[in-house]
């Protein structure tokens, strides 16, 4: 591995035009395939395999021409105070505004409140209901400014008119200028660690490049693979994240080889033979945890998995060829100002930060490992109280008029109003359907924690039938997911004795089925992911131990994080400071993405760490000077990763919507957990404990396992002993 790396490396630095105009021709003909291909189709939230979605494919199915996902507006209409929306004016003025609504072309229907009884009993709020033929993602500009202009008239009367519903819904965006700070800090971090604008900006520039060619490829291919216009988010976000940490591994080694004497061609070789062979197991193990996605079974999720990995794998393979070949091009502009200035390449200091950080470690093994323990698992406790879920409109800061229409419907008909359970009813086997779904709406009115029930419509042929039901709680409370549950548990025999069919669906119920789904996949990805990518690192470190320990400080800090996530955004300490309005259950994919994403980014770390003080080992150090020298060359490019990283994933935390602070929130939390307390005191801690036993590997194992030379053992014969140079002429020479 690393020998073929080394001679890789130094190709593409004597061949560097040829290797950049063959990265800029695959990138123009990606643009040009994203350019040409067809429009990515709508995004599908379908989630098979549960009850909600089966009970949306049969509407679909009996009821032609409808769309159990078709979008919707729900206009909610105040009266003012000591007034009533059924006095004469307002009256007026909202059958007015249905009117105006239904006019639209892609409206099925649009229901007067005073028809489908919408009014509250003290006839202060009113609501109207507005379907569309098709799905939010395909409703026109002109059908929603149509909507707006109705709605607008509307506010001109005294009532006090807000919409929620899907068909005017604010997208989720990013953290706007929180994030471009957060990108900017990322920079200033490269700036100071290497003291040179070409070594911080290099690490940027390809990451851009490789993230250009991945978005661009996963476009052109969107049509064809039935990728959605959402698949990219997850790639973008893991392709710049990663791209820039291989590439500073890269650059970093690079220097590092250029302070030992080495021209630059032989530099760019050794780096990437070493730090490259770090890169690419590093980057095995992000592909690992993405294609892992699959495992939990939602469409959706695999795909955004895969093509997250494909965005890794190009920026591995940027950093193995495009980075040596722009260090081909100025091989001493990533070299420090002072380096090109003094004429003499100066190498990192025998008694540097990370050097006596490890010594201190080494000198404290059992506390540092015992506090770091503790500390995480103290973090952790929150998740034993962890409730999946999917926030809806009262999530949503109270600037939204989504938010301020949850509010007055839940003031007004109560808080069990805004998700009401959807029931779908196959009465095909029934001997009169009329008589069995009239039963089935009986049991469901007289069960427990259920408000009301309204009348049934059935489709064009009879045989089946939706009323919806609605809880008393609100839809994210557990008495409401219980509510669920009991319906679902009853209806064996409300089924025999009608011989009627039925199933619960709806907004409330399907987010209940998703978490449930989510926390069933949890444990299976947890296996296959870990048991890979322990695998892997044994191949990586010819030991048992070391992998085994990278798991478990993986865990402690994945909890750790998802503890934080639960304090914060479930418990609410510390809202106010994220500007956190609203506190509920944990979004339902969080404990998902915290695993595949954080399990990536952390065996980056791990890889580049560990495998310098496996060099060390492998050389000749004994192991507690080889954890010392794996601290003296990578600590300082770790904590810069980590900060990089932290700063990109802060920036989401600026974001308005909840769900998106909390994603935000809970990567920046993880990585700083991982980085600093896992790989910065637990892996040292455990490794200075086990001593000589952290490289043991049985025999018959260490045969059966195939040999990859990560260490850069073989490329002893490539480099021979490096000659006495003046580093004033060599870094003239090279500059010719």
């Amino acid at each position: 591995m690393a020998t073929f790396l080394y001679r890789l490396g130094q190709l593409a630095f004597r061949r560097r035009w040829f290797v950049a105009l063959l990265w800029v021709a695959v990138l123009s003909a990606a643009g040009f395939g994203a350019a040409t291909a067809p429009a990515a189709p709508d995004s599908s939230n379908s989630m098979p395999g549960i009850e909600s979605q089966k009970a949306f494919d049969l509407m679909e199915q009996r009821f032609p021409g409808a769309k159990a996902d078709g979008a919707s507006a729900r206009v909610v209409f105040v009266a003012p105070d000591g007034q009533k929306v059924t006095a004469s004016e307002n009256r007026a003025a909202i059958e007015k505004f249905v009117s105006e609504a239904a006019d639209g072309s892609q409206v099925a229907s649009a229901v007067s409140p005073f028809r489908a009884k919408a009014v509250s009993k003290d006839a202060s709020t009113a609501y109207a209901t507005v379907t569309y033929k098709v799905n939010a993602d395909d409703l026109t500009d002109i059908s929603k400014d149509h909507l707006k202009d109705a709605i607008k008239q509307a506010q001109g009367s005294d009532l006090t008119v807000e919409v929620g519903g899907t068909a005017l819904a604010t997208q989720p965006a990013a953290g706007g200028s929180a994030e471009a700070i957060g990108i900017a800090i990322a920079a200033l971090v490269l700036l100071i660690t290497f003291g040179s604008l070409a070594a911080a900006g290099l690490p940027l520039l390809t990451a851009i490049i490789g993230v250009g060619v991945s978005m661009a490829s996963i476009t052109a291919l969107a049509s064809a693979l039935g990728l959605s216009s959402t698949t990219g988010t997850l790639a973008t976000m893991l392709g710049l994240a990663c791209g820039i940490d291989y590439a500073v591994f890269i650059v970093s080694r690079y220097r590092e080889e250029r302070a030992k004497g080495h021209t630059p061609q032989e530099a760019v070789g050794l780096a990437v033979g070493t730090a490259g062979s770090a890169v690419v197991f590093a980057g095995l193990t992000v592909v690992i945890a993405l294609a892992g996605l699959s495992v939990v079974g939602v469409p959706m999720l695999t795909k955004m998995g895969l093509a997250a990995a494909g965005a890794v794998a190009i920026g591995v393979a940027i950093a193995l060829t495009l980075v040596p070949a722009v260090l081909g091009f100025w091989p001493n502009a990533v070299l420090s100002r002072s380096s090109r200035k003094r004429g003499r390449i100066k190498e990192a200091g025998e008694n540097n930060g990370g050097t006596r950080w490890a010594r201190f470690v080494l000198r404290r093994p059992l506390p540092v490992l015992l506090a770091s323990v503790v500390g995480l698992g103290v973090l952790a406790i929150p998740v034993m109280d962890l409730q999946l879920g999917m926030t809806g409109d009262e999530a949503k800061p109270t600037s939204t008029t989504e938010r301020r229409a949850y509010d007055d419907l839940a003031e007004g008909f109560g808080p069990g109003f805004n998700g009401p359970l959807t029931i779908v009813v196959d009465a095909e086997g029934a001997e009169d359907a009329k008589a069995a779904v009239q039963t089935i709406e009986q049991k469901i009115d007289a069960t427990e924690g259920v408000v009301s029930v309204s009348a049934a419509r059935f489709n064009s042929s009879g045989d089946t039938a939706v009323f919806s039901a609605v809880p008393a709680e609100a839809p994210t409370s557990e008495k409401t997911k219980d509510l669920v549950h009991t319906i679902r548990d009853a209806r064996p025999a409300t089924e025999a004795s009608t011989g009627a069919e039925f199933e619960v669906t709806g907004t409330t119920a399907l987010n209940i089925d998703v978490a449930q789904k989510m926390q069933d996949a949890l444990i299976p990805y947890l296996v296959v992911v870990v048991g890979l990518a322990i695998l892997l690192l044994m191949v990586v470190f010819r030991s048992v131990l070391v992998p085994i320990k990278a798991a478990f400080g993986f865990l402690l800090s994945v909890l750790a994080a998802l503890g934080s996530v639960v304090a914060v955004f479930q418990w609410g300490w510390g809202a106010d400071l994220l500007g956190v309005e609203t506190t509920g259950p944990i979004m339902s994919m969080m404990p998902i993405f915290l695993v595949g994403i954080v399990f990536g980014l952390a065996m980056d770390y791990e890889v580049f760490l560990v495998a310098r003080m496996r060099e060390a080992y492998v050389h000749g150090d004994r192991p507690g000077q080889a954890i010392v020298s794996g601290f003296r060359y990578s600590a300082r490019v770790v904590v810069a990763a980590a900060l990089i990283m932290m700063a990109v994933f802060s920036g989401f935390i600026g974001a308005g919507e909840s769900m998106i602070k909390m994603i935000g929130f809970g990567l920046a939390i993880a990585v700083l957990f991982d980085a600093f307390v896992v790989r910065m005191a637990l892996v040292p801690a455990v490794l200075a404990l086990l001593g000589k036993a952290a490289w043991w590997m049985p025999r018959w194992l260490d045969k059966l396992l195939p040999k990859v030379d990560v260490e850069g053992e073989g490329l002893s014969h490539q480099s021979s002993t490096v000659p006495a140079r003046d580093d004033a002429a060599e870094l003239e020479s090279a500059r010719v």
